[in-house]
């Protein structure tokens, strides 16, 4: 049996590898170093405003609380006209030049993040407020099956300063179980249906945080019904909704 050809193995110096390896571990370093320093230039370019920039942001909050005092003052808010009395609201915009009052007026609905929802019950006071930070806002007519799937994957209650999600009935019927709620579909049935204890219920609940769909919105200031994103969607909130749940 004829002997087989041993081929010699190629090999390299060990000194050459440890060079080869400070040079990539130097580029890595250089590239970091390089990246480090473009973000703090561009950081420091965003803190540096120019003065127009200032007169800027001073007119639009301006023009927005303007804006508000016209809304208020030629649309009337009506409960009567809605067709049904539970509402889901959804911040879907926010802007740093928005007017204090607007700001106020978010935090006042527990809407202070983009892209978080809260149950309201229809009165003349709500809509009012809806109506003054329409362009920021969405809202519309919840069905029983959103809100089943909004309070069992994102509810989170408040107990003792804490906020838990609602994993389990003990949850409920330790902070709610004086109302006769004492599971998870016992919360359901009282704020779908409005319920005496609404409020409790509400109160309870923390503000919904909406996952961001893998499109992101384009939001339009105008309303729903001119073809924008803002105001009463009705019944299409339900759609909204499953896009963010």
């Amino acid at each position: 049996m004829a002997e087989e050809e041993q081929t010699q193995l190629n090999y390299v110096v060990e000194t050459v590898l440890k060079k080869r390896k400070q040079k990539e571990d130097w580029a890595i370093k250089r590239r970091e170093r390089r990246d480090a320093k473009r973000k703090r230039k561009e950081d420091f370019k965003s803190a540096i405003k120019r003065p127009e920039q200032f007169v800027k942001e001073y007119r639009d909050k301006e023009l927005d609380f303007v804006r508000m005092r016209n809304r208020v003052k030629l649309r009337k808010v009506s409960v009567d006209a809605l067709k049904f009395k539970l509402l889901f609201v959804i911040r879907l915009r926010g802007k740093r030049d928005m007017h204090p009052k607007t700001k106020q007026i978010l935090n006042k609905l527990r809407l202070p993040h983009i892209l978080s929802g809260v149950f309201l019950k229809a009165s003349e006071s709500n809509l009012k407020m809806l109506l003054m930070v329409e362009p920021y806002v969405t809202y519309g007519y919840l069905n029983l099956k959103s809100v089943k799937e909004l309070i069992y994957r994102k509810g989170c209650g408040k107990v003792e300063k804490e906020i838990v999600p609602l994993t389990n009935n003990e949850v409920i019927e330790q902070t709610l179980g004086q109302y006769g709620m004492i599971c998870v579909e016992d919360m359901v049935h009282e704020i779908a249906n409005l319920g005496p204890h609404f409020g409790e219920a509400n109160h309870f609940l923390q503000p919904f945080k909406l996952k961001c769909p893998e499109r992101r919105l384009s939001v339009s200031k105008r309303p729903f019904k001119d073809g924008g994103d803002t105001g009463n969607r009705e019944e299409h909130i339900n759609e909204l909704i499953s896009k963010l749940n």
